[in-house]
């Protein structure tokens, strides 16, 4: 059964390209991507966000259901936005921190890893305006492989506008109010023992809004240009998220340290949308609950023409979210073969609840099945409940919006090998015990 979740930072991302030249240090400027081959393979720990917080696992777990919800919302709402408006929508921060060093001599710090943005970002000296974080802010100055990025640079004119001159300038902005700017560079990423020259990344001088739990900065591993899995040029990447509250770490996998895996395995299609090219959609046909096909057409989860609907897999939401009518043919399901008695949580943000028998007697949980094109996963347990209170389990899933984006989210994913094969566009899903050694 689920316990404590990670907190999440929510918001839409809208990135620029500034005119401004800049006063940061400079040692050589690069003027296209770097030459950098393949990585033969890196593997990096995760760390949950909240893990360092003194909070007790139902406070973590609201934490994280109404940060996850405000994500959904924003994401929904901006994806639903009229089709002339083009500024690009980033999920914003996720769930986990890696744990890198750049510069050279490395300078440490945690960054939270999101699936649903591209820009690599951390806060740099000399700093305007600055979050708390738990290591020294990194400077540049003292750092031989530092280079700022011309706007003639690749990397610059990946950044949705190209109206820069000299240095390269960001502002990032989140949809909750929180705010990253400063200038683009280039330096030497340390990922466990193996480093990494020439990463693209955003030097953060003036960084508004953030709160405890974000580290450092942020890694984007979405599907654009300006990511880490694009910039390490790797085909494919994986993650292994334990069980909420576990002792054992998570792990993420680039390149070839992305394992393979198994013949047969579920899998689903990746969709890239062109109007909305950092996320990573996925192909659902149906769901059953405790075996029973609850007949939603799969047209519900298709994505639309308008970049509207669809399905995308996000490592930095918690909970599952379905368009309004599939998520209440899965929860009356749900509800109808639970045997239990309904209770109200709604203020958790959470709608389909029950009370646990007093007498301690086992509960039978229908299972629920996820029918990707490539295959069924059946959901465990712990990937369909969550516990927000002594005594209560609820369904960990919720609706988006009538017409709205449905999302795979973080519960769904737990104790799962997600590999994201980026060059045969699919994703496959191995469940296994992600802390095992």
């Amino acid at each position: 059964m689920a316990s404590p979740l990670h907190s999440v930072v929510l918001g839409l991302a809208i990135v620029s390209a500034i005119v401004a030249p800049t006063s940061s240090t400079s040692r050589g400027t690069l003027l296209h991507h770097g030459q950098k081959r393949p990585q033969p393979g890196l593997r990096v720990v995760l760390e949950q966000v909240d893990s360092g917080m003194n909070l007790t696992k139902y406070e973590l777990i609201k934490r994280a259901i109404k940060r996850g919800e405000r994500r959904m919302r924003s994401i929904n709402a901006m994806l639903q936005s009229s089709s002339g408006i083009e500024t690009p929508v980033y999920a914003g921060s996720g769930e986990y921190l890696m744990n890198v060093a750049i510069g050279t001599p490395a300078s440490s710090l945690s960054a939270i890893m999101d699936t649903g943005s591209d820009l690599i970002w951390t806060q740099c000296e000399p700093c305007t305006q600055c979050f708390s974080q738990p290591t020294p802010i990194f400077n540049p100055q003292d750092s031989s492989s530092f280079s700022t990025l011309p706007c003639e640079s690749q990397y610059c004119q990946d950044l949705p506008s190209e109206s820069c001159y000299n240095d390269c300038q960001y502002t990032y902005g989140y949809g909750d109010g929180s705010s990253t700017q400063g200038y683009m560079a280039t330096e030497t990423f340390t990922f466990e023992t193996s480093s990494v020259p020439n990463i693209a990344f955003g030097c953060g001088e003036d960084n508004q809004g953030f709160g405890q739990g974000n580290g450092a900065g942020l890694i984007g591993m979405g599907w654009g240009p300006l990511s880490l899995p694009s910039q390490l040029g790797v085909g494919q990447f994986s993650y292994c998220m334990t069980s909420s509250g576990s002792s054992s770490p998570s792990t993420l996998a680039l390149g070839s340290a992305a394992s393979g895996v198994p013949e047969g395995s579920p899998s689903t299609t990746l969709i890239h949308s062109s109007l909305n090219p950092t996320y990573y959609y996925i192909t659902l046909q149906g769901i059953t609950v405790g075996g029973d096909n609850l007949g939603i057409p799969s047209s519900t989860f298709q994505l639309q023409d308008d970049g509207t609907g669809g399905m995308i897999i996000d490592s930095g939401t918690t909970l599952t979210y379905l368009p309004q009518d599939a998520y209440n043919a899965v929860a009356q399901a749900f509800t109808d073969q639970i045997n239990l008695s309904p209770v109200d949580e709604s203020s958790s943000g959470l709608s389909t609840c029950f009370q646990l028998p007093s007498d301690g007697s086992t509960v039978q949980v229908p299972e629920i099945s996820m029918q990707f094109d490539g295959g069924v996963l059946n959901l465990g347990e712990e990937n369909v409940l969550i516990s927000p209170a002594e005594g209560v389990i609820c369904l960990a899933m919720g609706s988006s919006s009538q017409q709205g984006i449905s999302i795979f989210g973080n519960i769904q994913q737990q104790e799962t090998q997600v590999l994201y094969d980026l060059q045969n566009l699919a994703v496959s899903f191995v469940p296994t015990q992600c802390g095992a050694s």
